[in-house]
Parts: C-alpha cells; sequence; structure tokens
C-alpha cells in the first residue's frame, strides 16, 4: 500500500463507520462502500451516520460510495464490515478482484451453512488474498467517541498484522497482534450469544452475581467449544474473549445485550430485533451454534437454554433453576474439561 492509495472500509454500518474515522484520524484517504446510494449521499451531505452512528461527524478524508468493483480496485488493504448474512453475497461476483488484497474481517458473526466464519468465507471467494481478523471489546459509538480502546488483529501472515496496527493505531485506539485467527474469531462471534441472555437477565432485575455467573460459565463453555475446533485457550484469556465477552454482556450499547434486554421486557425475538434496527449477529449464531455443539458433542448449557428461550418456549428462569440443580462441577476447563 502505497502512501496515497486509499483504504476500503466495506459496511456502513455503526462499526463500519467508526473504523473508517478511526483510518481518517491518522490520515489515511477511506472509500466507505454500503450498498445504499441514499444512505451514501446523506452520509456525504450531513457528514455523518444519522442510521447507524448519530452525531458523529464523518472526517473529510472520508469518501462514501457504492462502486463496489471500483472501490476493490483502487484499494489494497480491505476491512469488511458487512453482516454475516450479506458476506458472500456482495463479495463472491468480485472474486477475481480480490486475489493480492489484504482483507480483514471486523464481522462477528457465523455463517449458518456449514458453520463458516467470515474469515473462511473469505478464503473461500477470494483463495489468493492475504486474510486477517480485527476483534475486540469495540463498541462502535465508544470507539467514535475516543473512549480508549484495544483490540486484536489476528492473522498467520506477520506482514497483514503490522499493516493494520500501522494504520489504526492511535492515541485512543490500541491494537495488539496475535496468531491464532480461528480463535480470535470465534471469540466474537460465540460472545454474541451470552450477550443476549445478560441483557435479559439485566431486565429481569437479576443480581449482580447472576451476571458474573453468566459471564464465568459463558467464558468457560465457549472456550471449551472453540478448543474442540482447534483454537488456543489462551486466546480466550485476552481482549477478543473474556474482554469482549465482559463489555458486550455489561454495556447497554451493545446490540446483543439491547436485544435480551427487550426480551426480558416481554417482546417477541421479532419485536427485540425490529426495535434494534440493526444486526445482533447472536440471534443469527444462537441456531447454527447449538446445532454444531451437538454435532461435536461439546457440553453447552448455556447455549442449549438460550436456544430453548428464544425457539422453544422457555423463560430465563426454567433455564436458570435446570442449570442451577445440576451437579457441580469443577470451576475451571483445562484443568479438567467438564461440567457447567
Amino acid at each position: 500500500m502505497t502512501e496515497q492509495q486509499p483504504i476500503a472500509v466495506l459496511g456502513g454500518g455503526s462499526f463500519g463507520t467508526a473504523i473508517a474515522n478511526l483510518l481518517a484520524e491518522n490520515g489515511h484517504s477511506v472509500r466507505l462502500w454500503m450498498r445504499d446510494p441514499e444512505q451514501a449521499e446523506i452520509m456525504r451531505t450531513l457528514r455523518q451516520n444519522p442510521r447507524y452512528l448519530k452525531d458523529v461527524m464523518l472526517l473529510e478524508q472520508i469518501d462514501p460510495v457504492t462502486d463496489l468493483g471500483q472501490t476493490l480496485d483502487d484499494c489494497e488493504l480491505i476491512f469488511v464490515a458487512l453482516p454475516s448474512i450479506a458476506l458472500r453475497q456482495a463479495l463472491s461476483p468480485f472474486a477475481e478482484r480480490l486475489a493480492g488484497k489484504i482483507l480483514v474481517s471486523t464481522t462477528k458473526g457465523i455463517e449458518a451453512q456449514g458453520f463458516k466464519l467470515m474469515s473462511q468465507i473469505l478464503e473461500e471467494i477470494a483463495p489468493q488474498a492475504r486474510i486477517g481478523v480485527l476483534s475486540g471489546p469495540n463498541l462502535a459509538r465508544e470507539v467514535a467517541e475516543h473512549a480508549l480502546t484495544a483490540t486484536v488483529v489476528a492473522s498467520l501472515d506477520e506482514a497483514v498484522c503490522q499493516q493494520v496496527q500501522a494504520v489504526l493505531h492511535g492515541r485512543t485506539f490500541r491494537v495488539y497482534a496475535s496468531t491464532d485467527r480461528f480463535g480470535v474469531e470465534l471469540g466474537g462471534a460465540l460472545k454474541n450469544v451470552y450477550a443476549i441472555m445478560a441483557g435479559m437477565a439485566a431486565a429481569l432485575g437479576m443480581g449482580e452475581n447472576t451476571r458474573s455467573m453468566l459471564i464465568t460459565r459463558a467464558l468457560a463453555e465457549m472456550t471449551r467449544f472453540a478448543v474442540k475446533l482447534g483454537a488456543n485457550p489462551m486466546t480466550f484469556l485476552g481482549l477478543a474473549g473474556v474482554g469482549d465477552l465482559i463489555v458486550t454482556c455489561t454495556s447497554e450499547k451493545s446490540r446483543n445485550f439491547q436485544v435480551g434486554h427487550a426480551l426480558g421486557q416481554g417482546l417477541s425475538l421479532d419485536e427485540a430485533v425490529s426495535r434494534l434496527g440493526e444486526v445482533a449477529e447472536g440471534v443469527n449464531t444462537i441456531r447454527v451454534l447449538k446445532a454444531r455443539a451437538e454435532e461435536l458433542q461439546v457440553y453447552m448449557p448455556l447455549v442449549a437454554g438460550l436456544h430453548a428461550i428464544l425457539f422453544e418456549g422457555h423463560t430465563l428462569e426454567q433455564v436458570i433453576g435446570l442449570l442451577m440443580r445440576g451437579e457441580p462441577k469443577t470451576d475451571v476447563d483445562f484443568i479438567s474439561t467438564d461440567g457447567f
């Protein structure tokens, strides 16, 4: 990437917009691509994203665009911030243009067909691209408003990590590197499920002890699952694991927490998602995660419980009651690997 070459951010949601502003603050020209021409025109005119990140001004180095092919041709470094359900469809027609590009997924989701993570989809679409993932406790509004934030970029290609660190690292945003791409990406995807349950617990007035129990057992559960798929358990003690899990399960700014909170207030799942007005990846993840856990015979009682709440007519009180009646096991996995 030359000094003059722009950087692409694909996706005009809250996080894509926040990343675009970070890049612009560091002196880079940014092409912020989105599918909706009307949204792009509004952002060009108002210099903000009123739909997803109201009152945050877009820096002048950001150019909201709608021509994806031209954007991919012009940029070597591409941050992919598209919803999981839209990523494959959006990029597949441009597969040939992605060869040799650096593609960094920021999407914390899983594709239902085949339980594919976003970086795996990118590899399928563009096997000659250089792939990385970005994940961590990164609430978009706080990133945009310059709250001190840290994240993890993960890739087996050390140069990809260095490139991302160079363009994103700034006075309020710190970027750490990892080689465990799979673990970092799984952490980002799996924690969304538990944030829904944490939001429900908060809406129902359950105590801080309960929330702490849910978070720590969630960490054990998601680590157990990820290690079964080949991730490093130590990754989950870092920003992309416990760090992201804590912020997503405790912050009212978290989209998945908001969906859970609405469910706890008595809204239906459709109503809760509609109220949010933006994708909450945990809703998409829970179905495929439960099926995959059963297929791999990984014990995930919280996942099974949330699935029962969302899709089988159970209440949170019923699910927690079942969990509390289960036989107590050991506290920390990888000392002993079974138990809630």
